[in-house]
Parts: C-alpha cells; sequence; structure tokens
C-alpha cells in the first residue's frame, strides 16, 4: 500500500512523527535507515514524559536526518527490544530507575 509508512524493530512511528517527517519532506531519508535505526528514534520521542519534549524530539529527529544522523544523538539505546538484553548502564538507569551516586 502506497500509504504504509515504515516503522522501527518494536515501535510504530507516532501520527506526529510521521506529519513531521512527511512534511519535512525526509520520507525518502527515513525509508533508507534501517528499522533499528528507526526505532531507536520511535523510541527516544515515545520515552518523552512532557509533550513539549515529545514535540521538540519531533522536530530534532527531522534535523538529526537532514544532518545525515542514522541513530538519536545523546540516547542510549531502546529498552523494548527483546532481541538484546539492556546494557548495565540501561538496565539500572532507564529500567531500575537508579541514579549515579556521586563519590
Amino acid at each position: 500500500m502506497a500509504d504504509e509508512f515504515p516503522h522501527g524493530t518494536v515501535h510504530e512511528t507516532p501520527v506526529e512523527m510521521q506529519a513531521a517527517i512527511r512534511g519535512a519532506g525526509l520520507l525518502p531519508l527515513w525509508e533508507k535507515l534501517p528499522p533499528l535505526g528507526r526505532n531507536e528514534f520511535i523510541c527516544w520521542v515515545l520515552d518523552a514524559k512532557q509533550p513539549a519534549t515529545r514535540e521538540k524530539r519531533v522536530r530534532r529527529t527531522c534535523e538529526e536526518l537532514q544532518e545525515g544522523k542514522k541513530r538519536p544523538c545523546c540516547w542510549a539505546g531502546c529498552i523494548h527490544r527483546t532481541d538484546k538484553a539492556p546494557g548495565p548502564w540501561q538496565q539500572a538507569v532507564l529500567v531500575e530507575g537508579r541514579k549515579k551516586r556521586s563519590g
């Protein structure tokens, strides 16, 4: 189907993210990303707790696609993947919510 939008390996692309990518003419770049790369961008956007942060991450996704990035800058990675266990840092901070202890 011509309207089919490419998603990630775990996450589906939110409607507002699809609209931003299409509106900026970035669909060809989005389609060239591997599903894992798309998944990282989608997870990063979905991880935002505040709507303003989510909107900012959608805009930043478009900027990073234009810059040729394949994954979001400063993102530890999707913790929702079932094909790969979270690393120690991801497990402690993202999954369990532990904060870094100061010396």
